[in-house]
């Protein structure tokens, strides 16, 4: 892999970095307060989740790390735990939607820094941080509870580092790099995907000690994959539990079909779509035409870092029980289509390329052009409708949301606290959210031992003066079986919304 980029001379960021750095703020503080204010802060379901995940290792019958869970990898879960603390920021979402904010702004500080290092052109990385961070989508996605900021603040932070590594050979820049490296390994799967990349690169590039310091990049990426192992082994016995498990992607599709799975081409079609639908047509163009000019210059790690998680999606696809739909392809819905915004750090680097194929005293002209180019489509569709992962969140979700909004609205007036709730599993538990009610006034499944006490014995353990349950499942059947030794339970609601499974509410 070759270390050759334009920027050997430049520095971390110029003058122009703490600029970048407070616009990028301002846009993120301005996205927040916005999505905030419509209500939209956990229209996603997985959303909605990860607060829950964060506030139950506080607040539970059973708190402490335990309550992690299995699946979704921690950090941001770890991050969110100082300020889910805060009853009103737990249920409004925004003790979840700090942490991915913040990592926007370090992310895209970094983003900045690395651009300017590769191209020696403040006018092109000023380019490439603009079309990444302008983008509707992606001001979404870090304005809720969710991954993908911070993913891609460890992913920025990692081309910044091994870039400046690959110019100046510093032991810091390799270990920073192995530090980011960890941090995305523990946050998103595609994270794994590229550490056997990066190693080849310090592995590659080093010309002294090339051993000791992909060594020591390994050592400290490494952490983060053998520290969720050793979590999944102690949690449940087989340390790849992530993978066949019951939280994993292949437990939750099932034997369940669909198009890309083993189907190269189907599999390539459905990410590009939602590659298109995510970044728009300007970024789109932009950037497919900025690979080729950064491949005519050289660039080659920058680009192959960022499309890591892109050519992860596509194997996923492929054959990883991951499917992506979208309206315009079979079945014409929405899953995953926020999939395709990770490639969108790799569109506007190569984009943030194309300007420097312009004479250096018009970049900034050329820079402006590329911005305006890709605002333009949003500009003339500003609807929230044209946005594709606000979309995906806002009608997949919707009867989901709303059943919970009527379960919380008929529980709350009439729930006496210290009477005890139990339920199964998310995404009942976001009731409980909400209703503000501490979650240590309930029983889920998440506290694990008492609950399987409650449902496998109810005769001796079940006590709570309430029961959520979706029927025919396993809160269901303890009652039920409890009502034939005398202890009854009395159906008080039925909630039923569209196609969702139905909720009953019971008294005993």
């Amino acid at each position: 892999m070759k270390a050759d980029f334009a920027g050997r001379r430049a520095g971390p960021g110029g003058p122009a970095q703490p600029f970048v750095t407070a616009a990028l703020a301002l846009l993120s503080a301005a996205a927040v307060l916005f999505v905030q204010h419509q209500g939209w802060t956990l229209y996603y379901g997985d959303a909605d989740a990860h607060l829950m995940i964060a506030r139950r290792i506080l607040d539970s019958q059973t708190p402490g790390f335990e309550q992690i869970g299995l699946g979704w990898l921690p950090l941001l879960h770890l991050l969110t735990l100082p300020l889910v603390r805060v009853d009103a920021w737990w249920r409004n979402g925004m003790a979840g939607a700090i942490p991915p904010a913040i990592c926007f702004v370090f992310g895209g500080s970094f983003f900045f820094a690395a651009a300017r290092r590769i191209f020696d052109s403040t006018a092109a990385a000023l380019a490439a941080v603009a079309l990444f961070a302008i983008n509707p989508n992606i001001l979404y996605l870090q304005s809720i509870p969710m991954t993908e900021m911070v993913f891609f603040a460890s992913l920025a932070a990692l081309l910044y580092f091994t870039v400046r590594f690959g110019q100046t050979q510093g032991w810091l820049s390799a270990a920073a790099a192995g530090i980011a490296a960890c941090a995305g390994a523990l946050t998103r799967y595609e994270g794994w995907f590229v550490l056997p990349f990066a190693a080849v690169y310090f592995a590659a590039v080093a010309r002294r000690r090339r051993v000791i310091v992909t060594l020591l990049f390994c050592l400290l990426a490494g952490l983060g994959p053998l520290a969720w192992l050793g979590y999944n082994w102690w949690m449940t016995g087989d340390c790849l539990d992530f993978i066949r498990g019951p939280y994993s992607p292949s437990g939750i599709q099932g034997a369940a079909t669909y198009p890309g799975l083993h189907d190269w081409g189907l599999a390539w079609l459905h990410f590009r779509t939602a590659v298109q639908l995510c970044a728009g047509p300007g970024l789109a163009g932009l950037g497919l035409a900025g690979i080729a000019a950064c491949l005519f210059k050289r660039v080659f790690w920058p680009l192959l870092l960022l499309a890591l998680p892109a050519l992860f999606y596509i194997i996923n696809v492929h054959s990883g029980a991951s499917p992506i739909n979208m309206p315009s392809l079979w079945p014409h819905t929405y899953y995953n289509v926020r999939y395709g915004a990770a490639a969108l750090p790799l569109l506007a680097l190569a984009a943030g390329g194309l300007v420097t194929l312009i004479p250096r005293r018009m970049r900034a002209a050329a820079a402006a052009f590329a911005i305006l180019a890709s605002m333009a489509w949003w500009l003339v569709h500003p609807r929230p409708a044209a946005w594709a992962v606000f979309e995906e969140a806002r009608i997949n979700n919707a009867a989901g949301r709303e059943r919970i909004r009527q379960a919380a609205e008929y529980l709350g007036p009439r729930y006496a606290r210290g009477a005890g709730i139990i339920t199964s599993y998310y995404p009942l538990t976001a009731i409980f959210r909400e209703m503000g009610l501490p979650l240590r006034d309930t029983l889920m499944g998440d506290n694990t031992l008492p609950w399987l006490a409650a449902v496998e014995r109810p005769e001796f353990f079940l006590t709570q003066g309430w029961a959520i349950v979706e029927g025919g499942d396993r809160v269901q059947t303890a009652i039920d079986r409890l009502g034939l030794v005398g202890a009854r339970y009395k159906l008080e609601k039925q909630i039923i919304v569209g196609n969702q499974p139905v909720i009953e509410i019971y008294r005993r």
